[in-house]
């Protein structure tokens, strides 16, 4: 642990996820802040949260900070021990199911694990098959399967169209493919052929070329592939080519996955379906 380095410690009894996503959101405003993460999955005994105690005891120690814990434990009595322990506590539940308590006129169920169960996700099977539709269609692959998509993004290589896919399948249950722009392709300006009669479907991602280029030579270090003209030739062709199409596209340069996937769905008109 570093000196004067803060840690955030994200504790679930299920599997973090919620927590870790509104934790990661309330420090989002603070990034001037050097914070260290820590997500801590299923925490759902006395005496896990005693060694979670002893982990954020460990971490003031070290840092000479006090640490922060954003809370998601169900259990009153687990939740009512880790309040023991020397840090900021958040807590997402005492902060919210009072007051919903208060609205209903009954006390909340303490079920751990509710806003993940497979039980109560009547989307489950539905997220997983648009996975394995995007996995199935991803670069091209599969062009035939393309008037089964809800959304089909296109631009460079390596411009992050394929995480994008697998997150609209797995967070929305979007049937997202995806068609790499080829220097083939850019011969013209025009939408490629293949692609025209979906071009109600298609949106278009692009990127800096300075970013492109350093992503590149990672994959293939040195090539013309990851050349800076390369670079800037593929992305002002493909921009080019998505203006003179009328095709919406966003910049990926600056966007975490989860940011480009709720702005192209905004763009694009598609609403968000949960539950």
């Amino acid at each position: 642990m570093a000196k004067d380095k803060r840690t955030a410690f994200f504790v679930s009894d299920g599997t973090g996820l919620t927590v870790e996503a509104i934790g990661h959101s309330l420090l989002a405003q603070f990034r001037s802040e050097h914070v260290e993460q820590v997500t801590l999955p299923y925490i759902d005994s006395s005496e896990k949260v005693g060694r979670v105690m002893q982990r954020i005891e460990r971490a003031a120690e070290e840092s000479g900070l006090q640490p922060i814990v954003i809370s998601s434990i169900v259990a009153d009595k687990f939740r009512a021990q880790l309040h023991r322990s020397p840090a900021l506590m958040l807590d997402v539940f005492e902060s919210y199911l009072t007051p919903l308590a208060n609205l209903f006129g009954t006390g909340p169920a303490q079920t751990v694990n509710v806003s993940h169960g497979i039980a109560n996700d009547s989307r489950y099977t539905e997220r997983i098959e648009a996975v394995h539709y995007a996995m199935d269609n991803d670069d091209g692959r599969r062009v035939r399967e393309f008037d089964r998509a809800d959304i089909i993004l296109v631009g460079v290589s390596r411009s992050g169209k394929t995480p994008t896919c697998l997150y609209l399948a797995l967070q929305f249950g979007l049937r997202a493919a995806n068609y790499p722009i080829t220097e083939e392709d850019m011969d013209s300006t025009a939408l490629p052929k293949i692609l025209r009669p979906y071009r109600h479907k298609l949106f278009g991602l692009t990127i800096d070329p300075e970013r492109l280029m350093s992503i590149r030579q990672e994959r293939r270090a040195n090539s013309r592939y990851a050349s800076r003209e390369q670079c800037e030739f593929e992305v002002r062709q493909v921009e080019q080519m998505l203006r003179r199409a009328q095709i919406p596209y966003l910049d990926a340069t600056q966007l975490s996955v989860e940011e480009l996937a709720t702005q192209l769905m905004s763009q694009a008109g598609i609403e968000r379906r949960v539950g």
